[in-house]
């Protein structure tokens, strides 16, 4: 029997007593782009945190490939927002990215040529293969969030959470990025985006969950990313952005 990527039921999270997810619930395809939506403080990166057990969870379950997330681990990769890394901390940019095949060494295995091989494939497909002995201090944010995508890849999971990898990047970074999720869905992989800019929803991803602390809509993305949809989830932030065509709203701060 089959199981989906990933199934959440009921999960529920809170912040000093403040509820922050209520009751979500969802199941994600194999092999499918799946964009998380919403306003701020909606609670999209809790429930990536609170999925991957970095924040307690008040109820609800989590199952990755049928199994729980705690025997899972090894399945997922994840690229955390670049505001919460510290970019000062003294290493370059190939062990950051070598810090990706722990998970498959042990902590206790120093990595071997073959590790080092494949980090720097991984770096070469992200476009950061000549800065692999630069410290990550001195790399710009589009560098910085590049290399956090090839620790990732590095990892060879099966399904890989995002939170925000396009937020605050260039042009070339943001095309670098969906190449590369692109080429992880030809490869049959999962990828769950925590994403900003609803201008880019219908091109980017196959589905979409739009969350305001509840589930306000999910499903293949031409069925849940609708003007009905996106009001109740926004509520009064909208406004529209007439080169989408079909009259889609868009929170102001997107305009």
């Amino acid at each position: 029997m089959s199981h989906s990527p990933l199934a959440v039921k009921g999960l529920s999270a809170a912040y000093q007593k403040k509820a922050v997810l209520d009751n979500v619930s969802f199941e994600v395809e194999e092999g499918k782009l799946m964009g998380i939506i919403g306003p701020n403080g909606a609670g999209k990166s809790t429930l990536i945190k609170t999925i991957l057990g970095l924040i307690p969870r008040l109820s609800g379950e989590v199952t990755v490939f049928g199994k729980p997330y705690s025997v899972q681990r090894k399945l997922i990769g994840y690229v955390p927002q670049r505001e919460s890394v510290d970019w000062d901390f003294p290493t370059n940019a190939l062990d950051v990215v070598l810090m990706g095949r722990y998970g498959r060494l042990g902590w206790f295995r120093r990595p071997g040529a073959e590790d080092k091989r494949i980090a720097m494939e991984c770096l070469a497909k992200v476009g950061m293969a000549d800065y692999a002995s630069r410290q990550i201090s001195q790399l710009s944010g589009g560098q910085q969030q590049r290399v956090f995508l090839a620790r990732a890849l590095a990892q060879d999971a099966r399904l890989y959470l995002m939170d925000e990898p396009f937020a605050g990047v260039d042009a070339a970074t943001e095309k670098a990025i969906i190449t590369l999720l692109q080429e992880l869905k030809k490869q049959g992989k999962t990828v769950i985006v925590v994403h900003h800019d609803l201008a880019t929803v219908k091109e980017y991803f196959d589905s979409v969950l739009l969350l305001n602390v509840t589930l306000q809509a999910y499903g293949p993305t031409d069925a849940a990313f609708t003007a009905a949809n996106l009001h109740r989830t926004y509520g009064g932030r909208l406004g529209f952005l007439e080169r989408l065509g079909h009259d889609v709203p868009l929170p102001a701060e997107s305009r």
